[in-house]
């Protein structure tokens, strides 16, 4: 049996990731992310929203038990639900995902890199993210966290 045709989709149209190394890294990717994005509620540094969408989308490639727990989870699920149902984010998160964006480049091209190429290459990266998170909507004041 080939990797296609063992892949199961989910309901939101994600394949499963069947294949065990695989699946077992993106657990692994997924729960890690979790916890990041549990310590990034206290740190002020940790960008919690993007690290629970990167688990959601880890653990709707590997686990179906883990994706519904985290989508139903009473603190964390409201996080990432509004954003992958096309609701958007919330003004907060989207304050503070671009205010950190640019203070950890804006560190790393004045303090830490000598090379120009690398320093244009990040401003690059963090204007194109900056510009997807503007378009994103925002979600309706009762829906922030």
């Amino acid at each position: 049996m080939t990797v296609q045709q063992d892949n199961k989709s989910l309901q939101d149209g994600h394949k499963m990731v069947r294949p065990a190394v695989v699946r077992l890294l993106l657990l692994s990717l997924g729960l890690c992310s979790t916890v990041l994005a549990v310590l990034g509620l206290f740190v002020p540094l940790l960008p919690t929203v993007p690290l629970l969408l990167l688990a959601a989308a880890c653990f709707a490639r590997s686990s179906e038990r883990f994706h519904n727990w985290l989508l139903d989870h009473p603190h964390l699920g409201p996080l990432v639900r509004g954003y992958l149902a096309g609701q958007g984010m919330p003004l907060r998160a989207k304050i503070r995902a671009i205010s950190l964006l640019w203070l950890s480049i804006g560190i790393s091209v004045l303090l830490l890199l000598t090379q120009l190429w690398l320093k244009m290459l990040l401003i690059g990266i963090a204007l194109a993210v900056t510009v997807y998170l503007l378009r994103l909507p925002v979600c309706a004041a009762g829906e922030e966290v």
